[in-house]
């Protein structure tokens, strides 16, 4: 494995949508594989790969609570509740903000081994889960940030 080298805010890669997974590779599992090893190294809890300069619609996230996630190609399929809560961003070093998520969500996606999967999340990984997602899309917290806190 292999800790790869992040992009930071101003690079364009990051304002870029990614674009779907058709076939997951030996590629793919060692790109899933370094993302992970890179987010831990930087002592993130997610990561998308346009972090990583990879415009493919995979994001990892662990919170910390033994539960690896892998999104493939992942959609956000359902939606409830409302909360505001701090983020920060690996892309975007000594910045936090407030910032308006959904409280629950259900996703639909891909694992890594190319099984659909649904997650029901909420809370924290919800939160965690939205902030890769948006990074799929070229969408920064800062663009949906209500309050600079730093």
């Amino acid at each position: 494995m292999a800790v790869l080298k992040l992009r930071e805010i101003g690079d364009p890669v990051l304002r870029s949508k990614a674009k779907k997974v058709d076939k997951i590779t030996p590629k793919t599992i060692q790109l899933i594989d370094n993302m992970f090893e890179t987010m831990y190294a930087e002592e993130g809890v997610g990561l998308a790969a346009p972090q990583v300069g990879i415009l493919k619609r995979i994001a990892v996230i662990d919170i910390g609570e033994g539960n690896k996630i892998v999104l493939i190609n992942p959609e956000i399929i359902e939606e409830n509740g409302k909360m505001i809560m701090e983020e920060g961003c690996l892309s975007i070093p000594g910045r936090t903000g407030e910032v308006i998520r959904s409280k629950e969500i259900k996703v639909s996606s891909l694992n890594r081994d190319g099984e659909e999967i649904e997650i029901i999340a909420e809370g924290f990984e919800a939160r965690a889960i939205q902030h890769e997602i948006d990074h799929l899309d070229g969408v920064l917290f800062i663009d949906k940030m209500v309050e600079l806190v730093e």
